[in-house]
């Protein structure tokens, strides 16, 4: 039975909490969180205890933590966990700093512990199968591949300000799939982007339309568009073109309804939120950990993971400021 700490009892730690509540050989048994209300209330879901961070940290009951807290808590509470012993699951990103996952990096492979960076998007079943289909050869070499991710609709500007920008908040999340389909590094990285959805956006510094170009070594291509405004509900495709054919992954709808008339055929729009969309990818990847931790088989993605996304998603940024290509070591 693999006892897990909770960092964080928000929206995303009660995603976890439930996932965890539906595996075997898994169980939460503390709860943290820096609003006192928030772990109250999903300790009383889980039969959990309720701790401050480093007590959960420390308890010898505890053999594995979550970390769902704010970005900026992250790199402090994984030295912690790191030190304590305790096999790591850290929602993305690691750190908004490349040097500061380094540090992460330095303690983590030093003290030996399990680590994998939470990118949910990998165990998604459409996804999954893209990706492993493609790895069976049935659409031959990769050479194209397009990536689509809108939002339904912006968030608050008050997060704009502090998320690090659409490249590192967002678009993170599309840059880990590109390396996960392309089964190679990109080696270069060509942004352009716009506040087209709201000028505040802008006014604060960042861009809620943007599209990356990716090149591999080969001269495999990944494109990617981002919008933080999609009127059809959350919009979550992708496509690989290779040299013996192509595979896609279309939305996932509200429902398979469509209807037909004079007027045409008309379908349900798609899943609204992250939350609905991802949901079967959440309990996939916690699955995935607790059997990995039980089996003591290596995770991914991992730590180093989190940085190549990272270091991409910082291309991004310095393209779009530079406005030309950036190469990556």
């Amino acid at each position: 039975m693999l006892s897990i700490g909770l960092l964080g009892c928000g929206r995303i730690g009660q995603v976890h909490a439930r996932s965890i509540g539906q595996i075997d050989g898994a169980r939460v048994v503390a709860v943290a969180d820096a609003f006192p209300e928030a772990a109250q209330a999903l300790a009383a879901q889980t039969g959990a205890q309720v701790m401050d961070s480093q007590a959960l940290i420390d308890s010898a009951e505890v053999n594995a933590v979550v970390i769902g807290t704010p970005t900026d808590t992250h790199y402090d509470l994984i030295h912690a966990a790191a030190r304590a012993g305790k096999a790591i699951f850290c929602e993305k990103p690691v750190d908004m700093s490349a040097d500061r996952i380094r540090d992460c990096i330095k303690v983590v492979e030093a003290s030996g512990v399990p680590f994998m960076t939470a990118f949910n998007r990998r165990f998604d079943p459409n996804f999954a199968n893209v990706q492993g289909r493609i790895a069976a050869g049935e659409i031959g070499a990769v050479e194209i591949v397009t990536i689509q991710s809108r939002d339904p609709s912006p968030p608050p500007i008050s997060y704009i300000k502090s998320s690090g920008g659409l490249f590192r908040d967002m678009m993170i999340h599309d840059l880990d799939m590109a390396r996960f389909l392309l089964g190679e590094e990109p080696i270069t990285v060509y942004a352009v982007g716009s506040a087209l959805v709201d000028p505040e956006i802008g006014h604060a510094g960042d861009v809620d339309t943007a599209a990356v170009t990716l090149t591999t070594a080969s001269g495999k291509i990944c494109q990617i568009s981002n919008s933080r405004r999609a009127t059809y509900g959350y919009d979550q495709r992708i496509e690989v073109h290779g040299a013996k054919g192509m595979i896609r992954a279309e939305n996932v709808l509200e429902n398979t309804v469509e209807i037909a008339s004079d007027a045409g055929f008309r379908k349900a729009p798609a899943q609204h939120f992250f939350l609905e969309r991802y949901e079967a990818a959440y309990r996939a990847e916690m699955q995935y950990f607790v059997r990995c931790i039980a089996e003591d088989t290596p995770l991914r993605p991992n730590i180093a993971d989190g940085l190549r996304a990272q270091l991409l998603a910082d291309a991004a940024a310095s393209s779009l400021a530079q406005g030309t290509r950036i190469p990556l070591d």
